[in-house]
């Protein structure tokens, strides 16, 4: 299963691909879109199309984003929250299944606390997908994502074999 994971972010938004198989998983590629115009429908435009060229290159079949959290300054909320609007919208074109996490499911899957710090996340990304080198914080994070929503799948499938969940 080839999973893209998107931290989103109205000047920076974060991708990661892994595919995971029972061998375990294996990094793709994870990098940032970076917004180069300031006027703010631009941007989503943006976002919006680099991730269409992102999927069209590395096919994922299944998407996971961090759900929007309170912010301090409803503008940022905002923002934020349209551009995970534009990265939904990108993948829905392609009929791409969208699953949401919290941050702090997202922190609590990779490090084991919902507190962690994004070094932190970093750190365990790198270690469980064997990159060497430097990782941005927002590709690592978008990584994270991902393989967050790869143990969720991984639980769903063997509580289901139980027969506990359906």
């Amino acid at each position: 299963m080839r999973i893209l994971g998107i931290d989103p972010g109205s000047r920076l938004t974060g991708y990661g691909i892994i595919d995971d198989s029972p061998q375990g998983y294996k990094y793709i590629a994870s990098g940032s879109i970076k917004i180069k115009v300031d006027y703010f429908p631009d941007r989503l435009k943006q976002i919006f199309d680099g991730l269409l060229e992102i999927i069209d290159n590395y096919q994922p079949e299944q998407m996971a984003i961090e759900q929007v959290f309170m912010h301090k300054n409803a503008d940022s909320a905002l923002k934020l929250g349209q551009a995970r609007g534009a990265a939904i919208c990108a993948v829905q074109t392609k009929d791409i299944p969208v699953f949401e996490y919290a941050a702090r499911q997202v922190k609590q899957a990779m490090v084991g606390k919902g507190a962690a710090d994004k070094i932190q996340v970093q750190h365990m990304v790198k270690i469980l997908l064997n990159v060497q080198g430097e990782l941005s914080l927002d590709a690592s994070d978008a990584l994270g994502i991902a393989i967050c929503h790869a143990h969720y799948q991984q639980t769903a499938i063997m509580l289901s074999k139980q027969g506990v969940y359906k």
